[in-house]
């Protein structure tokens, strides 16, 4: 294999390494967002340490070990992966005894592969095919012993306070202070997915501190941390803010096939597949919850 030429800067940004690598930037994300790379933030860009990827990269064509090699049978009773807030109310009024990990979709996605809890929440969007979650699930999970299940869809788009006229689009965020989610966040890969599609160049927009959830993103707007937030329809809702619905989206769990028939899953899909979600969503708006418990894939 031809030796790769760094570029001579003791940081490479993400646009280097995607072009090293000859992949998209995307990937370099998502690569990043699973501890894959080594890298650091610095004022909320992701950085690459020259020295560290050449060792990165030697390890890989040394033929060193995955980062999944060995995941334990027996798994933490965690939920994990991105915040949903009806899925987080149906944990507590189900009593089921899951503690709870949100710090995103491809968080999630990577410490279910390591075996550090038994359900993950998702929604990453490919946008290669337009398709939610299966994509990645079946790339990532494929020698995991894993199901993919529906547990709703939800509207998602841009929340303003109240009384201000929501922007119509993306373009329209110029000038406006956008409450950004954290780079493992299913929300921010389909923000940018968003931004690519309109040709859009976000070093130009003017972004505050990360939002690790979604009442965190919303919640910012409601207090004037921020102007703007790509938040849910059912937080805004719940905050009397503003709402311009973009996209619908689909979130899904990711279950160990094993730790479906531990007491914890059997009484949260038990709660899940009562009438009190069903009339929560409703209440709550911006969700259908129609296909929960559709399988999406196996592995």
């Amino acid at each position: 294999m031809p030796e790769l030429a760094f570029p001579d800067h003791e940081y490479l940004t993400v646009r280097e390494l995607a072009d090293l690598l000859r992949l998209k930037e995307r990937k370099v994300y998502d690569l990043a967002a699973s501890g894959a790379v080594p890298c650091s933030r610095a004022t909320g860009k992701l950085l690459f340490p020259a020295d560290e990827i050449r060792a990165w990269i030697a390890r890989a064509q040394s033929g060193g070990g995955g980062a999944y090699a060995a995941v334990s049978a027996t798994r933490p009773a965690i939920l994990l992966g991105s915040h949903d807030p009806l899925l987080d109310w149906a944990v507590r009024q189900s009593r089921c005894g899951l503690a709870t990990f949100y710090d995103g979709s491809l968080d999630g996605l990577d410490r279910f592969l390591r075996g550090e809890g038994m359900i993950a929440g998702l929604h990453i969007h490919d946008a290669a095919t337009g398709q939610w979650n299966v994509p990645a699930v079946a790339e990532a999970a494929a020698a995991q012993n894993a199901v993919l299940v529906s547990f709703a869809d939800r509207r998602r788009g841009l929340v303003v306070r109240a009384g201000e006229a929501a922007p119509e689009g993306l373009r329209d965020l110029a000038g406006r202070r956008v409450v950004p989610r954290q780079p493992e966040s299913g929300t921010e890969g389909i923000f940018r997915d968003l931004a690519a599609k309109e040709d859009l160049d976000l070093s130009g927009m003017h972004f505050t501190e990360v939002a690790r959830t979604e009442d965190e993103a919303v919640e910012a707007v409601r207090r004037g941390e921020g102007d703007v937030a790509f938040g849910l329809e059912t937080v805004a809702r719940s905050h009397g803010l503003e709402f311009r619905p973009m996209l619908t989206e689909r979130f899904a769990l990711l279950v160990d096939r094993r730790a479906w028939f531990e007491p914890q899953i059997r009484q949260l899909v038990a709660f899940c597949t009562s009438p009190r979600l069903a009339a929560r969503a409703a209440s709550c708006g911006g969700y259908d919850v129609m296909g929960f418990g559709g399988v999406l894939w196996n592995a």
